[in-house]
C-alpha cells in the first residue's frame, strides 16, 4: 500500500507543479483574482504532497527504545498538517483575494492566456486525479467510496484524492468566473469566483482533519478483522472465552492487538504458555498488518 500511495503523490506533485507555475504567469499577465487563487492552490498542494513524502519516508523508521511501536502514525500527524495548511493558506488567501478583488473590483483583461492556462491545468489536474481514482478504487474492494473513506487507515492515499477533486471543482469555478466575467464585463464574477474557491478548499480541508483525527487520535481495526482474530482465539481448545477484543492502528500497516483471554481450568502453565504462542502466529499469519499481539 505503501508504494501505490508514494506513486499517487509523485503523479500529483509532478502535475501541481507545472500548473502552478502556468498560472502564476497567467495571473501576472491578466490580474485575474480568480487565476491567483488556483496558482496559490496549486502551491500550496505541491507543498502538501512533498510533506506527504516526508511522512511516509518518516513512517518506515524501525521501532526504537524511545518509540517502541515505531513511527507509522507519522503518516497521519503529516496528513493532519496537510489538513490544516489547506485551510489556513489555500482557503484563507482565495478568501482573502476574492473580497479583496470585490471590495476593488478591476476591469476585466483580455481572458484568452486563462483559457488557455485553465484547460491545461484542467487536463494535468485530470490526469493526476485519474491516477488517484484508480489506485484509490483498487484498495476500496467491494465498499462504496464514501464507506471506504471513512474507513481507510492510509490517509496519504484519500489526502490526494479530496486535493485533487477540490482543484478539479476550483479550476471550474475559476473558468466559469473568468467567462462570466468576459460575457458580461461586470468583474465581480473574478472575485466571486476566488471566494468560493477559498470556501471548497476549506470545506475539503475539514473533511480531511476529520478523517485523519480518529486515526492520531487512535481508530481499532476493521470490524472483519476483530471478527476475524475473535474467531481464531475462540476456536482454539484452550480457550474457555473471549473477554475482549482490542485493536489500533499504529499506522496503514501496523495494527496493535490486546486480547482478554479465559483459559480452560484444566490448562497448566506450560499449555498457556504454548497456546500463547500458537494464537500470536495464527493471528499474524492471517492479517501481515498484524505486527504486536498482547494476550
Amino acid at each position: 500500500m505503501a508504494s501505490e500511495s508514494r506513486k499517487v503523490i509523485v503523479a500529483a506533485l509532478a502535475g501541481n507543479l507545472l500548473i502552478a507555475v502556468t498560472k502564476f504567469v497567467a495571473a501576472a499577465v491578466t490580474g485575474s483574482s480568480a487565476m491567483l487563487s488556483e496558482a496559490i492552490h496549486s502551491v500550496v498542494d505541491t507543498g502538501n504532497q512533498g510533506l506527504l513524502l516526508v511522512g511516509l519516508r518518516a513512517a518506515r523508521r524501525p521501532a526504537d527504545e524511545r518509540y517502541p511501536f515505531g513511527h507509522g502514525k507519522e503518516v497521519y500527524f503529516w496528513s493532519f498538517v496537510v489538513a490544516i495548511l489547506i485551510f489556513a493558506v489555500g482557503a484563507g488567501v482565495s478568501l482573502y483575494e476574492g473580497i479583496r478583488h470585490l471590495a476593488h473590483p478591476a476591469p476585466p483583461h483580455d481572458p484568452t492566456l486563462n483559457y488557455i492556462v485553465l484547460t491545461l491545468a484542467l487536463l494535468f489536474e485530470g490526469g493526476s486525479f485519474t491516477v488517484a481514482l484508480r489506485s484509490f478504487g483498487r484498495l476500496k474492494g467491494t465498499l462504496g467510496w464514501m464507506e471506504a473513506i471513512h474507513r481507510g487507515k492510509d490517509p496519504a492515499m484519500f489526502a490526494v484524492l479530496f486535493e485533487d477533486a477540490a482543484a478539479l471543482l476550483g479550476l471550474l469555478i475559476a473558468f466559469a468566473g473568468v467567462a462570466l466575467g468576459q460575457l458580461t464585463g461586470s468583474p465581480y464574477f473574478d472575485g466571486g469566483a476566488s471566494v468560493l474557491i477559498g470556501l471548497v478548499l476549506a470545506g475539503a480541508s475539514g473533511w480531511l482533519a476529520y478523517e485523519t483525527k480518529s486515526l492520531l487520535i487512535g481508530e481499532s481495526a476493521e470490524p472483519e478483522v476483530i471478527r476475524a482474530i475473535g474467531g481464531l482465539v475462540i476456536a482454539h481448545e484452550n480457550v474457555l472465552h473471549l473477554n475482549e477484543v482490542l485493536t489500533m492502528h499504529m499506522g496503514p500497516e501496523f495494527i496493535l492487538v490486546n486480547l482478554s483471554v479465559e483459559f480452560r481450568d484444566d490448562a497448566d502453565a506450560d499449555a498457556i504458555e504454548a497456546t500463547v504462542a500458537e494464537l500470536d502466529r495464527a493471528i499474524r499469519s492471517a492479517d501481515p498488518r498484524v505486527q504486536r499481539v498482547f494476550i
